[in-house]
Order: structure tokens, then C-alpha cells, then sequence
């Protein structure tokens, strides 16, 4: 990961121009110009966390979830007992 937070910054907003050129362009969310798109995006918001977390001991105002923790909250969040 990068130390340097700015330079992440700077890798951050080009994945963010990245990601809507390519969504632009597809039109189609399963488009593999897209999935690459976000996932470069992805790595990009985790490399500029870690930088400023690292550098000034300060998160991002972000919480990220993978699809299997939505899943998990959405699992304890209904009670599958109580259905009847």
C-alpha cells in the first residue's frame, strides 16, 4: 500500500473519473470495461484509507462491506421465528 496519502488521493479521484467513463460507455453493469472499473476503484479507496490512516492516525467516514457481511446483517436483522 501507498504511504503517501496524497499521491493515493490523487490515484482515487483518476479510478473514480475511470469507473464513470467506463459505466458511461458500457451502459450495462455486468460489462467487463465496468467490473474492472470497479474494482480498480475499490483498490484504490483501500490503498488511500490505509495511507491516511497510516500517515495522520485518521479513518475514512466510510464503512465498506463485502456482499457476504450484507448478507450476515440482513440474516441477524430478521428474526425468522417471528414469521408466523
Amino acid at each position: 500500500m501507498a504511504n503517501d496519502p496524497r499521491a493515493a488521493l490523487d490515484r482515487l479521484i483518476a479510478a473514480f473519473e475511470a469507473h464513470y467513463d467506463a459505466v458511461v460507455a458500457a451502459r450495462d453493469s455486468d460489462a467487463p470495461g465496468v467490473i474492472s472499473a470497479a474494482n480498480t476503484l475499490m483498490d484504490a479507496f483501500d490503498t488511500y484509507d490505509d495511507a491516511l490512516f497510516t500517515s495522520h492516525g485518521v479513518d475514512t467516514p466510510f464503512d465498506i462491506y463485502t456482499d457476504d457481511e450484507d448478507d450476515d446483517e440482513d440474516d441477524e436483522e430478521f428474526d425468522y421465528d417471528d414469521e408466523r
